[in-house]
This record gives structure tokens, sequence and C-alpha cells, in this order.
């Protein structure tokens, strides 16, 4: 599903008249989500899941293929957990 048509299915589960509205919807709910994490707050929607910001350690390793060695940096990673309800939903939609 693209952009387009998930603003569409917005637009008809959420009962707005235009596609404008759910577009803004959208764009509200994702600039909020993306705002809190920034801020290292955690964002819990009760039922679909909770959206936090975690510390991801730094990884070393090998290219496949050669001898070159890498090394990432510590950072800060963005992370979702499911909730029940969601879990269960897809579940059913097997």
């Amino acid at each position: 599903m693209n952009k387009s048509e998930f603003i569409e299915l917005v637009k008809e589960k959420g009962c707005f008249k235009t596609n404008a509205e759910a577009k803004t919807a959208i764009k509200a709910f994702t600039e909020a989500v993306t705002s809190a994490l920034a801020s290292k707050e955690e964002v819990s929607v009760v039922g679909f899941g909770i959206f936090e910001s975690v510390h991801q350690k730094g990884k070393s390793g090998t290219v496949p293929g050669t001898d070159k060695t890498y090394t990432t940096e510590d950072k800060m990673v963005p992370k979702f957990k499911a909730g029940k309800s969601l879990k269960d939903s897809v579940a059913a939609g097997k």
C-alpha cells in the first residue's frame, strides 16, 4: 500500500470528507510521534502498540568477500512494539 492508498483508507475509516483532511491527520500523527521520539519520550497507543527510542550499541564486523572491517557508532533508533489487539487482528487476517 502506497501513501495515496493509505490516505484513502484513512479517509474512509476516519470519516473524513476530503483526502486533504485525512492527509493532515496522518501528518499530524507522524510529526507528533517523531517529535516525542526525538525527545526520547515513549508514545503508547493502547491496543495498537508502543513507539519508543532505544539506544543501539555500535557494531564491528567484516565486509563479506574482503578483509575490510567496519565499525558503527552508538546511536538512538526508533522501535515499535505491537500491542495485543494489533497482533490478534493481524493473526486473524491470515
